[in-house]
């Protein structure tokens, strides 16, 4: 199990371990994490499961693909550097103790 911190836009801080081989996203969903509505399920179709990765992690995840690029273009306040869509995001052993943060809201 990898313990992801999702941090809402309020600064509640909620601390999960997630399988390896599930998302980032689906790690939230099934905790009942305020914030990632995933309204697609997971397909990379919308951009409701935004956050903001922690400067620390930015290198230790793998890139985005082009997919992901478009729809984050959709995400309220997307940073260039940071932004993520946690559906993209596979749980590793090697994300254990990655940190998320919450946009104020998802669109």
């Amino acid at each position: 199990m990898a313990k992801i911190t999702y941090i809402e836009h309020n600064g509640t801080r909620h601390d999960v371990e997630v399988r390896p081989g599930m998302t980032v996203m689906e790690g939230a969903r099934d905790n009942g994490i305020p914030g990632i509505d995933a309204d697609c399920g997971g397909a990379c179709a919308c951009s409701t499961c935004h956050v903001y990765v922690d400067p620390a992690w930015l290198d230790k995840l793998p890139a985005r693909d082009a997919m992901e690029e478009d729809m984050l273009d959709f995400a309220y306040q997307p940073d260039p550097a940071r932004s993520r869509l946690t559906c993209q995001i596979k749980v590793t052993d090697d994300l254990d103790g990655l940190v998320v943060q919450l946009p104020e809201r998802q669109i």
